[in-house]
């Protein structure tokens, strides 16, 4: 179970090791209400992912659970690889990232750049994971979970602390899922001070299908979001939290993807990848619609894209 105090101690830990993302204000003529965009796409590697990236391999080195000689290993889609391999650089520990063959050309040698070994096989990122834990069973690596690990939720979550401290108070954070690491911590953080609604690709509807069942489920993975929002099956973290919470999932289709990353890019320059355009997608065709005076924030989680597409 991850709780508010699991966050604020993410929040200590790395402290100086992330960067404090800004919010900026939607213009009054793009929004009926109140809407603030977290812009947590300027973070370092691109993504949120390296907060909890640094949760975990701190968290780790402080227990003495890392071997130097093997550091960690990770599967990834690509963003939590180049999250993890950034931090474990800057803490001066090796990484091993495994990635699909459907990650982007342009994740794929960001992670070789920042030092990571890489391997890259396997369709999708289940297959991903299945190598990564053989890996892990053979040379003791510290596994590094993308999404469904206390420690990197956790750090994930600390933007909700973040939006709180900036804004005073917000009614709704809507947030992208994927694995739900993102929507976990950023619903602990914010229980009981406001509501988390998850929105996810119509193509990839990990946490919907799991409330609808009443369990984590598999589903099938397409569309254009799927190089990170492709887990087929919801996190036992982020599914816990969810039903703790009393948070909802909405659907948006590649259309409306598309078009909110367009919207974005044509009226702020804000560049983002697929996935993290998923929440703003929500609010941009219709599918969540602000009571008056709602405060809302939208969580812009990710930048890696190549820029050519937009």
């Amino acid at each position: 179970m991850i709780t508010l105090a699991d966050v604020e101690l993410a929040a200590a830990r790395i402290a100086g090791q992330v960067r404090r993302t800004p919010v900026m204000k939607l213009d009054s003529a793009h929004s009926p209400g109140q809407v603030w965009l977290k812009c947590e796409f300027l973070q370092k590697t691109g993504t949120f992912k390296v907060r909890g990236a640094f949760n975990r391999v701190l968290s780790a080195q402080e227990r003495g659970e890392i071997d130097p000689s093997v550091g960690i290993a990770v599967a990834s889609g690509g963003n939590a690889g180049l999250a993890n391999a950034y931090a474990a650089a800057e803490l001066g520990v090796p990484a091993t990232v495994f990635v699909p063959l459907s990650s982007p050309a342009v994740k794929v040698a960001k992670l070789r750049a920042a030092g990571a070994t890489v391997v890259q096989d396997g369709a999708q990122y289940a297959d991903a994971f299945e190598l990564a834990m053989a890996f892990v069973a053979e040379t003791g690596a510290l596994y590094c979970h993308a999404y469904d690990q206390i420690e990197i939720a956790s750090g994930a979550g600390t933007i909700g602390i973040e939006l709180l401290e900036q804004l005073g108070a917000v009614d709704t954070v809507l947030v992208a899922v994927g694995g739900g690491g993102l929507m976990a911590g950023v619903a602990a953080a914010l229980e009981g001070r406001a509501q988390t609604v998850a929105v996810e690709p119509s193509n990839a509807p990990s946490l919907h299908a799991a409330i609808a069942a009443g369990k984590p489920v598999d589903v099938e993975v397409s569309g254009i979001a799927a190089d990170s929002l492709g887990a087929r099956k919801i996190g036992a973290i982020g599914f816990d939290v969810a039903v703790r919470t009393g948070v909802r999932s909405l659907l948006v289709n590649d259309e409306q993807i598309i078009a909110a990353r367009t919207f974005l890019w044509e009226n702020y320059r804000i560049a983002l990848e697929h996935g993290a355009a998923a929440a703003f997608a929500a609010l941009h065709a219709g599918v969540y619609v602000p009571a008056v005076d709602e405060r809302v924030a939208v969580i812009l989680c990710g930048a890696n894209t190549d820029p050519a597409g937009l």
